[in-house]
């Protein structure tokens, strides 16, 4: 008897690789409008200092102008290399992050204490603010490959905290608290999103708590940054001085503000009026109305980031995306957070906004990244 047998089902046919589109022309929108507000905000606020400083009112802009072309090479070759260079860079980027952080205690000049800046002559290289992208990269990579073994401790959770455990210490080295903090925020929120089991998640965070606190406590000048911060009228000429002259500019913008360029505050009053304070002083020349309108273009900017990490198909770009996006959202709200007296004052410069090459070299190559997966976002 002649039994035909089935013919074989044929293999099935890849999946089809939807070629990168173009960028997200709303994302992309939000953040020049934002860095146009940045060096508005920059020229307004630094005349004064500029000028005491180094005879030459305009400065500090155009050093700021210099970043932000350099920043804007950066922006157009991370949106359009390939996927494949930025998936090589996890291991990368952190050993580089570790040699210039080591390198920051023997060779970097000492400021204010510390020793957080490499000088190029060009300009003060802060490797702590290229520190947060780099572990971004690294996190994204070990929760997206490690997703069978993300929920045990020895080999899901071990190895990231170690990661960002010694970069940690190197900024404490320095030192720099504010930076520290913001490493382990990052940590958590990738551990958050990458699937680490609840209560090693707890246990991390009241661990976090608990080395905060702890690190407070033994520097007399954090303790009194600390007590400042809760009451700081009682000492206003003193440890509470940054916090009262910060709620007094705010305070004197009103309304509308009292222009652009009238602040009085940034003359003589409030410490770095175009760095870490620069919203203090957009508070008072252009009132409630400008830092309404600058909190709202924001979070304009961090919806589309969102919707950018939403829209990708593979898990590891999902968890770069949305790690990028926290670097950004979580220095603006410290920075939001000291300005309004909400936190003790950290150094924590306003993205895209205040004064400082690193920090806008880093933000911008966030956003330049978050634009690069744009193109590969599904709606």
């Amino acid at each position: 008897m002649n039994i035909r047998r089935p013919k074989p089902a044929p293999p099935p046919a890849p999946e089809a690789v939807t070629p990168p589109g173009p960028v997200d022309w709303r994302l992309l929108t939000l953040f020049m409008i934002l860095l146009s507000v940045g060096l508005v905000a920059v020229l307004s606020a630094s005349d004064h200092q500029s000028q005491k400083l180094y005879g030459d009112a305009y400065h500090f802009f155009h050093r700021q102008l210099q970043a932000m072309a350099l920043g804007g090479v950066l922006v157009l070759f991370l949106c359009w290399v390939p996927r494949s260079f930025i998936n090589r860079l996890h291991y990368w980027g952190i050993g580089i992050t570790l040699v210039l952080l080591t390198l920051t205690l023997f060779f970097g000049p000492t400021i204010n204490g510390a020793k957080r800046w490499i000088n190029l002559h060009f300009m003060m290289l802060q490797p702590m603010e290229f520190a947060r992208v780099a572990l971004v990269l690294y996190l994204g990579y070990f929760f997206s490959s490690k997703q069978s073994m993300v929920k045990t401790f020895t080999r899901g959770l071990l190895p990231p905290t170690v990661v960002t455990c010694s970069i940690c210490a190197l900024l404490m080295l320095q030192p720099d608290l504010g930076g520290t903090i913001i490493m382990l925020a990052l940590l958590l929120c990738m551990c958050l999103a990458g699937g680490t089991k609840g209560w090693y998640f707890a246990i991390m965070l009241a661990l976090a708590a608990a080395g905060v606190i702890v690190l407070i406590v033994v520097e007399p000048y954090r303790w009194a940054r600390l007590i400042a911060y809760l009451e700081p009228f009682a000492n206003a000429r003193g440890s509470g001085y940054q916090i009262v002259q910060s709620l007094l500019a705010l305070g004197s913008g009103g309304i509308f503000g009292v222009g652009l360029g009238a602040s009085v505050q940034k003359t003589r009053y409030l410490p770095e009026p175009h760095n870490d304070f620069i919203m203090s002083v957009v508070g008072e020349e252009t009132g409630f109305v400008g830092v309404t309108l600058v909190i709202l273009l924001f979070a304009l900017f961090f919806w589309r980031c969102y919707k950018v990490a939403l829209g990708q198909k593979n898990l590891r770009d999902k968890l770069t995306a949305y790690g990028l996006t926290v670097v950004i959202a979580l220095s603006f709200t410290l920075s939001m957070a000291v300005v309004l007296g909400l936190v003790p004052p950290k150094g924590i410069a306003m993205p895209f906004i205040s004064y400082g090459g690193s920090s806008l070299l880093a933000n911008m190559i966030c956003a330049g990244l978050l634009l690069h997966y744009s193109r590969t976002a599904r709606e």
